[in-house]
């Protein structure tokens, strides 16, 4: 088991965290994070709570430590037990799992998915030690996700805490989702800066995307489903010459899913074939956005998004859509330009206005990025959930439970 550090002071927050994954996925990174903030602030600080952490995953194809998630773990000195299962919802793995859980005896559960959730409300193991659920929102794009979705609610009331990543999240789970208010906490997700990119780098990516030195590039990052509304988008860089005349724009689109071909067409119907590049999913994205004038994040719906975040720290100026906990995150005219969602013309207008308006894109992009050094730091995000876990552990403590 990772520790920060021992210390005479108090002892340490033994956590355990269920997670399904197979790869390094966010939410993956989302606990790494966590663990190295908590790693430098017990390093910088020997009285900070110190924090154990262990993981708890499943193995549906066999792959051990071919699985990249378990592998990546191991790499990092973290303890992880694997549970072999037969299909998705497999019952069987309960009783491992009641024996993991006794044989770590945590101080606090950590879940982070439907299935995650599902089983330690099944187990029952959420009436013997306190569970922490960490909700990231609700899609309905199928009848899957909706099954997924009711399972879900039926889940959550039973945690001690439900933290979730924006505030318009939390009011659905009180309305339709039956969790308690007073059991809810809102934290936007965190952003650790990157190692800035080279003008080598920059210089070569625009060379081998085709972009010349007159093009302005327009950036989207992110899954390739209805949600996202890449149509949309598509849909106001077809307007741009009517708005901003004279301003040649590229849209490069770095991510994969299964919007793809009917973006495509889309692209081809709107006569924008020579104006949009489809990148496909990549492993590092820093690139693009250096090489970028703008990130336009058109979606529906969202909650505290990763790439805003990158963008931040990337200081790169932000259109998008004010739906989600994207208004919480930044402020309209102060560190982004926000627009309703589903309105084409008004996104044109706003893109229009960073590419032609030298003092207020930088502006917002130095807004931005000052909120993410601070506001959305990763010691920031671990002081927050540790008073979490420190308040629900004193409280479990005073009922004697």
């Amino acid at each position: 088991m990772l520790t920060t550090e021992s210390t005479a002071q108090a002892p340490a927050i033994k956590l355990l965290a269920v997670i399904e994954a197979t790869t390094v996925n966010a939410v993956a990174k989302n606990m790494l994070e966590f663990q190295r903030s908590a790693l430098e602030l017990s390093r910088q600080s020997p009285d900070s709570v110190k924090v154990e952490t262990s993981f708890v995953t499943f193995d549906r194809d066999r792959m051990g430590d071919m699985n990249e998630f378990v592998r990546a773990m191991r790499e990092r000195g973290l303890e992880i037990d694997v549970i072999p299962e037969s299909r998705r919802f497999d019952l069987r793995v309960i009783r491992a799992l009641r024996r993991i859980v006794k044989r770590r005896s945590p101080d606090i559960i950590l879940t982070h998915q439907v299935k995650s959730h599902f089983l330690i409300r099944l187990s029952r193991l959420w009436r013997e030690y306190p569970w922490v659920a960490f909700h990231h929102g609700y899609t309905a794009t199928d009848r899957k996700m909706r099954a997924y979705n009711y399972l879900d609610r039926w889940s959550l009331p039973a945690a001690r805490r439900v933290v979730t990543v924006c505030q318009a999240f939390a009011r659905e789970l009180t309305h339709s989702g039956g969790v308690a208010a007073n059991r809810i906490n809102v934290q936007h997700n965190s952003i650790r800066p990157e190692q800035p990119v080279s003008v080598e780098e920059i210089e070569a990516l625009k060379t081998r995307l085709g972009i010349t030195r007159e093009e302005r590039v327009l950036l989207a990052v992110g899954r390739l489903s209805s949600e996202k509304a890449h149509a949309d988008l598509l849909q106001a860089v077809s307007l741009l010459p009517e708005v901003a005349p004279g301003i040649s724009a590229r849209l490069v689109i770095v991510g994969d899913g299964p919007e793809r071909g009917r973006l495509e067409e889309a692209v081809a119907s709107l006569g924008l074939v020579d104006r949009v590049t489809f990148i496909g999913q990549v492993s590092d994205v820093r690139p693009y956005y250096a090489a970028a004038d703008a990130l336009v994040l058109p979606s529906h719906t969202e909650g505290s998004p990763y790439v805003l975040l990158e963008a931040m720290a990337a200081g790169l100026p932000v259109v998008a859509t004010a739906v989600g906990g994207i208004p919480e995150m930044v402020e309209d005219e102060t560190s982004a330009l926000l627009v309703a969602p589903r309105d084409a013309r008004l996104m044109a207008w706003a893109i229009a206005r960073i590419l032609t308006d030298d003092e207020l894109a930088q502006r917002l992009a130095m807004n931005a990025s000052a909120l993410a050094a601070t506001r959305y730091s990763p010691e920031a995000y671990f002081r927050s959930l540790v008073e979490i876990y420190r308040g629900l552990i004193k409280d479990m403590k005073s009922r004697g439970n």
